[in-house]
Protein backbone atom coordinates (compact mmCIF):
# COMPACT_ATOMS: atom_id res chain seq x y z
CA UNK A 1 0.00 0.00 0.00
CA UNK A 2 3.26 2.18 -0.33
CA UNK A 3 5.28 4.46 1.97
CA UNK A 4 1.92 6.72 3.57
CA UNK A 5 0.48 6.26 6.62
CA UNK A 6 3.90 5.75 8.66
CA UNK A 7 6.55 8.58 9.94
CA UNK A 8 9.80 9.25 7.28
CA UNK A 9 13.09 10.31 9.42
CA UNK A 10 15.15 10.52 6.42
CA UNK A 11 16.72 13.61 5.60
CA UNK A 12 15.38 15.70 2.99
CA UNK A 13 16.76 15.43 -0.60
CA UNK A 14 15.73 18.07 -3.42
CA UNK A 15 16.40 17.08 -6.11
CA UNK A 16 16.80 13.48 -8.33
CA UNK A 17 14.71 10.71 -8.32
CA UNK A 18 14.59 6.79 -7.96
CA UNK A 19 12.61 4.46 -10.40
CA UNK A 20 10.14 2.07 -8.40
CA UNK A 21 10.19 4.52 -5.50
CA UNK A 22 6.70 3.96 -3.32
CA UNK A 23 5.54 7.75 -3.55
CA UNK A 24 3.07 10.11 -3.80
CA UNK A 25 3.58 11.63 -7.49
CA UNK A 26 2.64 15.23 -7.95
CA UNK A 27 2.03 17.33 -11.01
CA UNK A 28 2.24 20.70 -11.00
CA UNK A 29 4.22 22.79 -8.64
CA UNK A 30 1.69 26.11 -7.80
CA UNK A 31 -0.30 26.41 -4.83
CA UNK A 32 -2.35 23.56 -5.12
CA UNK A 33 0.71 21.47 -5.89
CA UNK A 34 2.86 22.47 -2.40
CA UNK A 35 0.26 22.30 -0.23
CA UNK A 36 -0.89 18.60 -1.34
CA UNK A 37 3.23 17.77 -0.68
CA UNK A 38 2.49 19.96 2.50
CA UNK A 39 -0.39 16.98 3.12
CA UNK A 40 1.38 14.06 1.97
CA UNK A 41 4.06 14.86 3.73
CA UNK A 42 2.64 15.42 6.70
CA UNK A 43 0.22 12.00 6.31
CA UNK A 44 3.70 10.60 6.25
CA UNK A 45 4.30 9.94 2.55
CA UNK A 46 7.47 10.11 0.54
CA UNK A 47 6.70 13.08 -1.85
CA UNK A 48 7.75 13.74 -5.91
CA UNK A 49 7.03 16.94 -7.24
CA UNK A 50 7.26 17.32 -11.04
CA UNK A 51 6.98 21.28 -12.32
CA UNK A 52 7.39 21.73 -15.90
CA UNK A 53 8.73 25.47 -14.95
CA UNK A 54 12.68 25.89 -14.66
CA UNK A 55 11.90 27.20 -11.58
CA UNK A 56 9.07 27.58 -8.83
CA UNK A 57 7.75 30.93 -8.60
CA UNK A 58 3.73 32.49 -8.99
CA UNK A 59 2.56 35.12 -11.06
CA UNK A 60 -0.67 36.93 -10.95
CA UNK A 61 -1.70 39.50 -8.02
CA UNK A 62 -3.95 39.10 -4.73
CA UNK A 63 -5.19 36.32 -3.17
CA UNK A 64 -7.87 36.46 -0.68
CA UNK A 65 -7.99 33.62 1.84
CA UNK A 66 -10.91 33.36 4.19
CA UNK A 67 -11.15 31.72 7.81
CA UNK A 68 -11.58 28.05 6.32
CA UNK A 69 -8.04 28.59 4.05
CA UNK A 70 -6.18 30.49 7.47
CA UNK A 71 -7.29 27.37 10.06
CA UNK A 72 -5.39 24.88 7.32
CA UNK A 73 -2.44 27.32 6.94
CA UNK A 74 -2.07 27.46 10.99
CA UNK A 75 -2.72 23.87 11.49
CA UNK A 76 0.31 23.38 8.91
CA UNK A 77 2.56 25.64 11.63
CA UNK A 78 2.15 28.62 8.94
CA UNK A 79 0.40 30.86 11.08
CA UNK A 80 3.63 33.13 11.77
CA UNK A 81 4.97 32.61 7.92
CA UNK A 82 1.30 34.13 7.21
CA UNK A 83 1.44 36.91 9.67
CA UNK A 84 4.92 37.71 8.53
CA UNK A 85 3.69 38.61 4.81
CA UNK A 86 0.00 38.84 4.76
CA UNK A 87 -2.71 41.80 5.26
CA UNK A 88 -5.76 41.40 7.55
CA UNK A 89 -8.53 43.77 6.26
CA UNK A 90 -10.37 45.24 9.25
CA UNK A 91 -13.41 45.38 7.04
CA UNK A 92 -15.38 44.02 4.11
CA UNK A 93 -17.36 47.05 2.15
CA UNK A 94 -19.76 46.66 -0.51
CA UNK A 95 -20.05 50.01 -2.76
CA UNK A 96 -22.40 51.19 -5.60
CA UNK A 97 -20.25 51.61 -8.96
CA UNK A 98 -22.94 54.20 -9.68
CA UNK A 99 -23.30 56.19 -6.83
CA UNK A 100 -20.66 55.19 -4.50
CA UNK A 101 -22.41 54.73 -1.48
CA UNK A 102 -22.05 52.08 0.71
CA UNK A 103 -24.92 49.30 0.47
CA UNK A 104 -23.04 46.87 3.25
CA UNK A 105 -20.32 46.15 5.47
CA UNK A 106 -18.89 42.75 7.56
CA UNK A 107 -16.40 43.82 10.13
CA UNK A 108 -13.23 41.37 9.67
CA UNK A 109 -10.04 41.57 12.09
CA UNK A 110 -11.06 40.14 15.44
CA UNK A 111 -14.27 39.89 14.72
CA UNK A 112 -14.20 37.59 12.40
CA UNK A 113 -11.55 35.89 14.19
CA UNK A 114 -13.82 35.84 16.90
CA UNK A 115 -16.70 33.93 14.89
CA UNK A 116 -14.74 31.19 13.46
CA UNK A 117 -11.19 31.00 15.14
CA UNK A 118 -9.36 32.35 12.45
CA UNK A 119 -8.32 35.28 10.67
CA UNK A 120 -9.02 36.57 7.10
CA UNK A 121 -5.96 37.30 5.41
CA UNK A 122 -5.32 39.03 1.99
CA UNK A 123 -2.00 38.17 0.34
CA UNK A 124 0.02 38.20 -2.93
CA UNK A 125 0.17 34.96 -4.90
CA UNK A 126 4.00 35.08 -5.03
CA UNK A 127 4.01 35.12 -1.04
CA UNK A 128 1.31 32.44 -0.50
CA UNK A 129 3.19 30.46 -3.03
CA UNK A 130 6.75 31.58 -1.10
CA UNK A 131 5.58 30.58 2.24
CA UNK A 132 4.21 27.20 0.93
CA UNK A 133 7.56 26.29 -1.03
CA UNK A 134 9.21 27.01 2.29
CA UNK A 135 7.20 24.42 4.16
CA UNK A 136 7.41 22.21 1.70
CA UNK A 137 11.12 22.25 1.77
CA UNK A 138 11.30 21.61 5.25
CA UNK A 139 9.36 17.95 4.79
CA UNK A 140 11.41 15.23 5.14
CA UNK A 141 11.52 13.09 2.23
CA UNK A 142 10.71 15.27 -0.01
CA UNK A 143 12.01 15.61 -3.94
CA UNK A 144 11.27 18.16 -7.04
CA UNK A 145 12.29 17.75 -10.31
CA UNK A 146 12.31 21.26 -12.69
CA UNK A 147 11.95 21.69 -16.08
CA UNK A 148 10.10 18.70 -16.89
CA UNK A 149 6.56 18.19 -17.14
CA UNK A 150 4.16 14.78 -16.72
CA UNK A 151 4.20 13.27 -20.26
CA UNK A 152 1.69 10.73 -19.62
CA UNK A 153 0.54 8.56 -16.91
CA UNK A 154 -0.58 4.99 -16.62
CA UNK A 155 -1.82 3.08 -13.65
CA UNK A 156 -2.16 -0.41 -12.61
CA UNK A 157 -2.91 -2.33 -9.70
CA UNK A 158 0.35 -2.13 -8.58
CA UNK A 159 0.82 1.54 -8.76
CA UNK A 160 1.60 4.42 -11.45
CA UNK A 161 3.57 5.06 -14.07
CA UNK A 162 5.11 8.34 -15.11
CA UNK A 163 6.83 9.15 -18.26
CA UNK A 164 7.94 12.85 -18.22
CA UNK A 165 8.87 15.44 -21.13
CA UNK A 166 12.54 13.98 -20.59
CA UNK A 167 11.82 10.52 -21.69
CA UNK A 168 12.46 9.58 -18.06
CA UNK A 169 10.28 7.02 -16.24
CA UNK A 170 9.19 7.06 -12.59
CA UNK A 171 6.77 5.48 -10.56
CA UNK A 172 4.70 5.62 -7.14
CA UNK A 173 1.63 4.82 -5.85
CA UNK A 174 -0.59 7.67 -6.34
CA UNK A 175 -0.84 10.14 -8.70
CA UNK A 176 -1.88 13.66 -7.48
CA UNK A 177 -2.96 16.54 -10.70
CA UNK A 178 -2.30 19.76 -9.54
CA UNK A 179 -2.04 21.02 -12.74
CA UNK A 180 -3.95 23.81 -13.17
CA UNK A 181 -6.87 24.82 -15.49
CA UNK A 182 -6.14 23.06 -18.45
CA UNK A 183 -4.79 20.02 -16.90
CA UNK A 184 -3.59 17.29 -18.72
CA UNK A 185 -3.69 15.00 -15.85
CA UNK A 186 -7.66 15.84 -16.36
CA UNK A 187 -7.19 15.35 -19.65
CA UNK A 188 -6.16 11.92 -19.33
CA UNK A 189 -7.98 10.63 -16.28
CA UNK A 190 -11.92 12.38 -17.83
CA UNK A 191 -11.21 12.96 -21.63
CA UNK A 192 -10.31 15.91 -22.60
CA UNK A 193 -12.87 18.38 -22.42
CA UNK A 194 -12.48 22.45 -23.48
CA UNK A 195 -12.72 25.14 -20.46
CA UNK A 196 -15.63 27.03 -19.99
CA UNK A 197 -15.60 30.63 -21.30
CA UNK A 198 -17.54 33.01 -18.60
CA UNK A 199 -17.92 36.25 -20.75
CA UNK A 200 -16.13 38.51 -18.52
CA UNK A 201 -12.56 39.74 -19.03
CA UNK A 202 -10.39 40.76 -15.95
CA UNK A 203 -8.06 43.84 -15.43
CA UNK A 204 -5.79 43.26 -12.77
CA UNK A 205 -3.21 45.75 -10.88
CA UNK A 206 -0.72 45.75 -7.91
CA UNK A 207 0.36 49.31 -7.06
CA UNK A 208 2.37 50.68 -4.30
CA UNK A 209 -0.02 52.28 -1.35
CA UNK A 210 2.63 54.91 -0.70
CA UNK A 211 2.79 55.51 -4.40
CA UNK A 212 -0.96 56.92 -4.27
CA UNK A 213 -2.70 59.62 -3.07
CA UNK A 214 -3.27 59.49 0.75
CA UNK A 215 -7.36 58.97 0.35
CA UNK A 216 -7.09 56.12 -2.06
CA UNK A 217 -4.88 54.29 0.42
CA UNK A 218 -6.97 51.22 1.92
CA UNK A 219 -7.00 48.76 4.98
CA UNK A 220 -9.96 46.87 3.50
CA UNK A 221 -11.56 45.20 1.42
CA UNK A 222 -13.67 46.77 -0.79
CA UNK A 223 -16.46 45.72 -3.76
CA UNK A 224 -17.60 48.31 -6.33
CA UNK A 225 -20.89 46.53 -8.05
CA UNK A 226 -22.22 47.98 -10.94
CA UNK A 227 -24.11 46.89 -13.77
CA UNK A 228 -22.08 44.07 -16.09
CA UNK A 229 -19.11 44.68 -13.96
CA UNK A 230 -17.96 45.15 -10.39
CA UNK A 231 -14.02 45.84 -9.26
CA UNK A 232 -12.70 45.22 -5.89
CA UNK A 233 -9.51 46.17 -4.01
CA UNK A 234 -7.88 45.47 -0.86
CA UNK A 235 -3.76 45.71 0.48
CA UNK A 236 -1.75 43.09 0.67
CA UNK A 237 1.92 42.07 2.10
CA UNK A 238 1.61 44.13 5.16
CA UNK A 239 -0.75 46.36 3.77
CA UNK A 240 2.53 48.25 1.65
CA UNK A 241 1.04 47.03 -1.39
CA UNK A 242 -2.88 47.23 -2.65
CA UNK A 243 -4.70 44.96 -5.19
CA UNK A 244 -7.44 45.98 -7.75
CA UNK A 245 -9.16 43.46 -9.80
CA UNK A 246 -11.67 45.08 -12.16
CA UNK A 247 -13.97 42.84 -14.34
CA UNK A 248 -16.59 43.44 -17.05
CA UNK A 249 -18.20 41.67 -19.50
CA UNK A 250 -16.67 41.07 -22.48
CA UNK A 251 -14.99 39.24 -25.35
CA UNK A 252 -10.98 38.45 -24.70
CA UNK A 253 -9.55 39.45 -27.98
CA UNK A 254 -8.24 37.08 -30.52
CA UNK A 255 -4.56 37.17 -30.33
CA UNK A 256 -4.11 37.47 -26.42
CA UNK A 257 -0.47 35.84 -26.39
CA UNK A 258 0.65 39.24 -28.16
CA UNK A 259 -2.09 41.65 -27.07
CA UNK A 260 -0.40 44.81 -26.06
CA UNK A 261 -1.34 45.53 -22.36
CA UNK A 262 -0.35 49.02 -22.60
CA UNK A 263 -4.32 49.34 -24.44
CA UNK A 264 -5.82 48.27 -21.01
CA UNK A 265 -6.05 51.56 -19.02
CA UNK A 266 -7.76 53.12 -21.91
CA UNK A 267 -10.38 49.79 -22.49
CA UNK A 268 -11.30 49.92 -18.63
CA UNK A 269 -11.42 53.97 -18.49
CA UNK A 270 -13.98 53.48 -21.27
CA UNK A 271 -15.68 50.25 -19.40
CA UNK A 272 -16.09 52.92 -16.39
CA UNK A 273 -17.71 55.53 -18.01
CA UNK A 274 -20.93 56.50 -16.20
CA UNK A 275 -19.36 55.19 -12.48
CA UNK A 276 -18.50 57.36 -9.90
CA UNK A 277 -16.01 59.21 -9.40
CA UNK A 278 -14.25 57.87 -6.21
CA UNK A 279 -14.31 54.68 -8.32
CA UNK A 280 -12.77 56.01 -11.55
CA UNK A 281 -10.60 58.10 -9.50
CA UNK A 282 -9.25 54.93 -7.90
CA UNK A 283 -8.84 53.45 -11.29
CA UNK A 284 -6.67 56.53 -12.91
CA UNK A 285 -4.18 56.53 -9.98
CA UNK A 286 -2.83 53.02 -11.21
CA UNK A 287 0.37 53.87 -12.29
CA UNK A 288 1.01 52.76 -16.09
CA UNK A 289 4.94 52.19 -16.11
CA UNK A 290 5.40 48.61 -15.47
CA UNK A 291 3.05 46.19 -15.78
CA UNK A 292 -0.40 48.31 -15.45
CA UNK A 293 -3.74 46.97 -15.89
CA UNK A 294 -2.93 42.82 -17.15
CA UNK A 295 -5.72 41.21 -18.96
CA UNK A 296 -7.03 38.15 -18.34
CA UNK A 297 -10.20 36.29 -19.87
CA UNK A 298 -11.81 33.98 -17.34
CA UNK A 299 -12.99 30.56 -17.48
CA UNK A 300 -14.41 27.62 -15.37
CA UNK A 301 -15.83 24.29 -16.25
CA UNK A 302 -19.09 23.25 -14.98
CA UNK A 303 -19.63 21.87 -11.12
CA UNK A 304 -18.27 19.06 -10.07
CA UNK A 305 -20.74 16.12 -10.30
CA UNK A 306 -19.57 13.49 -8.37
CA UNK A 307 -16.28 11.82 -6.27
CA UNK A 308 -15.73 10.20 -9.78
CA UNK A 309 -14.77 14.01 -10.90
CA UNK A 310 -11.54 13.73 -8.52
CA UNK A 311 -10.22 10.39 -8.19
CA UNK A 312 -10.39 7.37 -10.15
CA UNK A 313 -8.65 4.76 -8.88
CA UNK A 314 -4.78 5.70 -8.46
CA UNK A 315 -5.59 8.85 -9.29
CA UNK A 316 -6.92 12.21 -7.82
CA UNK A 317 -7.23 15.94 -9.38
CA UNK A 318 -6.69 18.79 -6.68
CA UNK A 319 -7.47 22.48 -6.98
CA UNK A 320 -8.00 24.32 -10.64
CA UNK A 321 -7.75 20.86 -12.26
CA UNK A 322 -10.50 19.30 -10.63
CA UNK A 323 -12.62 22.36 -9.76
CA UNK A 324 -11.88 25.58 -11.51
CA UNK A 325 -14.76 28.35 -10.50
CA UNK A 326 -14.61 31.86 -10.86
CA UNK A 327 -13.12 34.66 -8.54
CA UNK A 328 -16.65 36.01 -7.25
CA UNK A 329 -16.60 33.65 -4.05
CA UNK A 330 -12.44 34.72 -3.44
CA UNK A 331 -12.21 30.92 -2.57
CA UNK A 332 -10.38 29.08 -5.58
CA UNK A 333 -6.81 29.38 -3.19
CA UNK A 334 -8.56 28.19 -0.50
CA UNK A 335 -10.69 25.22 -2.31
CA UNK A 336 -7.04 24.53 -3.03
CA UNK A 337 -5.79 24.27 0.76
CA UNK A 338 -8.84 22.54 1.87
CA UNK A 339 -8.28 19.89 -1.00
CA UNK A 340 -4.72 19.49 0.57
CA UNK A 341 -5.37 19.23 4.14
CA UNK A 342 -8.61 16.61 3.00
CA UNK A 343 -6.00 14.67 1.10
CA UNK A 344 -3.73 14.79 4.38
CA UNK A 345 -6.22 13.15 5.89
CA UNK A 346 -7.20 10.45 3.04
CA UNK A 347 -3.17 9.86 2.97
CA UNK A 348 -3.27 8.86 6.74
CA UNK A 349 -5.81 6.24 6.66
CA UNK A 350 -3.79 2.93 7.49
CA UNK A 351 -4.15 -0.16 6.64
CA UNK A 352 -6.53 1.21 3.60
CA UNK A 353 -6.24 0.44 0.15
CA UNK A 354 -4.81 3.72 -1.89
CA UNK A 355 -7.40 3.66 -3.99
CA UNK A 356 -10.00 3.53 -1.69
CA UNK A 357 -7.92 6.32 0.37
CA UNK A 358 -8.40 8.37 -2.58
CA UNK A 359 -12.17 7.72 -2.85
CA UNK A 360 -12.59 8.51 0.84
CA UNK A 361 -10.76 11.95 -0.26
CA UNK A 362 -13.34 12.81 -3.57
CA UNK A 363 -16.30 11.67 -1.30
CA UNK A 364 -15.07 14.09 1.33
CA UNK A 365 -14.32 17.01 -1.00
CA UNK A 366 -16.86 16.83 -4.30
CA UNK A 367 -19.80 18.24 -2.82
CA UNK A 368 -18.26 21.13 -0.90
CA UNK A 369 -16.54 22.25 -4.36
CA UNK A 370 -19.66 21.78 -6.43
CA UNK A 371 -20.91 24.32 -4.23
CA UNK A 372 -18.53 27.01 -4.12
CA UNK A 373 -18.36 26.68 -7.82
CA UNK A 374 -22.04 27.28 -8.27
CA UNK A 375 -22.17 30.03 -5.42
CA UNK A 376 -19.49 32.29 -7.28
CA UNK A 377 -20.64 31.69 -10.63
CA UNK A 378 -24.28 33.10 -8.80
CA UNK A 379 -22.75 35.44 -7.25
CA UNK A 380 -20.92 36.87 -10.73
CA UNK A 381 -24.95 37.19 -11.89
CA UNK A 382 -25.52 38.77 -8.87
CA UNK A 383 -22.47 41.04 -8.65
CA UNK A 384 -23.41 42.50 -12.62
CA UNK A 385 -27.09 42.86 -12.59
CA UNK A 386 -29.08 45.64 -13.94
CA UNK A 387 -32.55 46.70 -14.02
CA UNK A 388 -34.69 45.63 -11.74
CA UNK A 389 -32.17 42.96 -10.44
CA UNK A 390 -29.81 45.02 -9.53
CA UNK A 391 -32.29 47.18 -7.31
CA UNK A 392 -33.49 44.48 -5.48
CA UNK A 393 -30.02 43.70 -4.81
CA UNK A 394 -28.77 46.78 -3.52
CA UNK A 395 -32.24 46.68 -1.08
CA UNK A 396 -31.05 43.63 0.25
CA UNK A 397 -28.02 44.68 1.11
CA UNK A 398 -28.59 47.88 2.86
CA UNK A 399 -31.78 45.88 4.86
CA UNK A 400 -29.43 43.08 5.67
CA UNK A 401 -26.51 44.45 5.85
CA UNK A 402 -23.34 42.30 7.13
CA UNK A 403 -25.67 39.11 7.34
CA UNK A 404 -25.70 38.93 4.05
CA UNK A 405 -21.71 39.37 3.68
CA UNK A 406 -20.85 36.58 6.51
CA UNK A 407 -21.13 33.17 5.04
CA UNK A 408 -20.82 30.73 7.81
CA UNK A 409 -20.99 27.43 5.69
CA UNK A 410 -17.93 28.91 3.65
CA UNK A 411 -16.05 30.09 6.60
CA UNK A 412 -17.15 27.71 9.52
CA UNK A 413 -16.29 24.60 7.34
Amino acid sequence: MGACGRPHNRGMQKSGMQKNTQAVLIAGGGIGGLAAAIGAARAGCAVRLFEQAPAFGEVGAGVQLGPNAVRRLRDWGLQGALDAVAAFPDRLQVRSALTGAELAALPLGADILTRYGAAYATIHRADLHGLLLASAQSQADLRWHLADAVADHRQSEGGVALTLASGVAVTGDLLIGADGLRSVTRARMLGAEPTRSAGHLAYRAVVRQADLPAGLRTARVTAWLGPRLHVVQYPLRRGELMNVVAIRHGTPPANLEGWDHAANAADLESALAGTCAALQEMVRAVPQAGSGWRLWPLSDRPPVRGPLDIARGRVALLGDAAHPMRPYLAQGAGMAIEDAAALQVALALAGVPVADRLQHYARQRWRRVARVQERARRNGRIFHAMGLVRWGRDWSLRLAGGRLLDLPWLYGY
